[in-house]
């Protein structure tokens, strides 16, 4: 009875809400609610060869496969879900995304076969400031799922660019020119790794890092993210 008793206290001075909606979660939930599980908008873009996100890469830079799990709208429920992760310091609500994104891609030939997850990075100065990487808390709990490991430092950030918010695509495109770098190179050869970044917007930082990863020989890219704008 002690740790029945201990939870409705705790639950009583530290509400647990939805990560997605706010309200409380009942028993046996966790993290988001079934309501919001069920409601999340997601796109079924792993299961199209030529969907929207594909074809915007066309001509810039060749993805084995592209998809986002859910289409992303200001103040919707998938916006609350990453905003918990990235600026409140949520991981749970990290490793959920990154859960649900790798159950989908487990049902998706395209993403068959991969041998890494390499997360997009932040600059080593950005993430000392937040405390983590948001993208590298999704690619734990993709990679959990999949039974993927997550190559963190095979992609690492030189450059500490300016905000991308509110940029143009062009002027997001030279934003993040030559701003990565190859690590450990050897251990990529022939592989086929997948490029994960938490939102997708015009798709010029998921091209910067394709990019480069295309330096390494035999090597097959695919790339996806938690969220994209509705296409």
């Amino acid at each position: 009875m002690k740790p029945l008793i201990f939870e409705h206290l705790l639950n009583l001075f530290y509400p647990r809400v939805c990560a997605a909606c706010g309200n409380s979660l009942l028993k046996g939930e966790k993290i988001v609610c079934m309501t919001c599980r069920y409601l999340l908008p997601k796109t079924g873009y792993e299961l199209n060869e030529e969907n929207p996100l594909a074809q915007s890469f066309y001509g810039q830079v060749f993805f084995n496969a592209v998809t986002a799990e859910y289409f992303f709208s200001k103040n919707g429920k998938v916006q609350n879900l990453i905003h918990e992760l990235k600026y409140k310091g949520n991981r749970e609500a990290g490793i959920f995304l990154g859960e649900e994104l790798g159950n989908s891609l487990l049902q998706a030939p395209l993403f068959r076969g991969l041998d890494y997850i390499i997360p997009i990075p932040l600059h080593p100065k950005k993430e000392h400031q937040r405390g983590f990487n948001q993208s590298y808390i999704i690619a734990q709990g993709a990679g959990r799922t999949m039974n993927v490991p997550v190559a963190e430092k095979c992609l690492i950030r030189k450059v500490n660019t300016s905000t991308q918010t509110k940029k143009s695509r062009e002027e997001r495109i030279a934003n993040v020119k030559d701003i990565f770098e190859l690590k450990d190179e050897i251990k990529l050869v022939g592989k086929h790794v997948l490029l994960l970044d938490d939102v997708l917007t015009t798709g010029a930082t998921l091209m910067a890092g394709g990019l480069v990863l295309h330096k390494v020989s035999d090597i097959t890219v695919s790339a996806a993210t938690i969220a994209c704008a509705v296409k």
